[in-house]
């Protein structure tokens, strides 16, 4: 009953966040909004960073599952990519692009409380960089992204996934808090950016002196 407890509380102070914003995240108010007995929620956790670090937790574990879920089918992809690149055979980034963005619109039209209370709570902890890093590490993987340009051919396919994971974080946070959050989006608009991004950093690489 405890664990039950526990998660209904996180999730009701998630969307707590995502509703009136960080500055509302208080014990009492997570207690009134499940309409539990006060004191429900500091009994489970004494204070509020203890609260906060059981919200990184939430996010970041869901992430994870939600990843390992697509791995397969994403390791996949990326294993066709370098077994084209070694053939000689032209790689598509369109493909890719378009099964990223189908993530994404999945991820917004499931997830977003969780996108902006994540967003807000990584701005409340830039302090502890260790919770930070959690955080702002937790819906995308720089080590996917990396091998994925590695196998498209990128001159330095490290810092091509970090302008890439900055690309994906925009296109999110266009749709949940910025100037388009009234639309969540479709797979078509999101893979447009995507696979302009891709195809530049293939053809970019290709036309470098030293490229292959």
């Amino acid at each position: 009953m405890s664990t039950d407890r526990r998660t209904q509380i996180v999730a009701g102070a998630i969307e707590l966040i995502a509703t009136r914003g960080i500055r509302a995240l208080t014990h009492r108010a997570v207690d009134t909004r499940l309409a539990l007995p006060p004191g429900s929620t500091s009994y489970y956790f004494r204070t509020r960073q203890a609260l906060i670090e059981a919200i990184a937790d939430s996010i970041t574990t869901r992430s994870r599952v939600d990843f390992e879920a697509a791995q397969h089918e994403s390791a996949t992809h990326t294993e066709s990519l370098t077994r084209a690149k070694s053939a000689g055979r032209p790689m598509d980034p369109v493909r890719v692009a378009h099964d990223i963005a189908s993530w994404l619109a999945d991820l917004l039209a499931h997830r977003r409380n969780e996108l902006i209370a994540r967003h807000a709570l990584i701005i409340e902890v830039m302090s502890d960089p260790e919770l930070h890093g959690r955080l702002a590490g937790s819906l995308f993987s720089l080590d996917r992204a990396t091998d994925l340009f590695s196998a498209l051919g990128a001159a330095a396919p490290s810092e091509s996934a970090h302008d890439f994971l900055a690309l994906l974080e925009g296109l999110v946070f266009d749709r949940f808090a910025g100037l388009r959050a009234e639309s969540a989006g479709t797979v078509d608009q999101f893979a447009r950016p995507l696979a302009e991004f891709l195809t530049g950093a293939r053809d970019y690489s290709a036309r470098q002196p030293n490229s292959e």
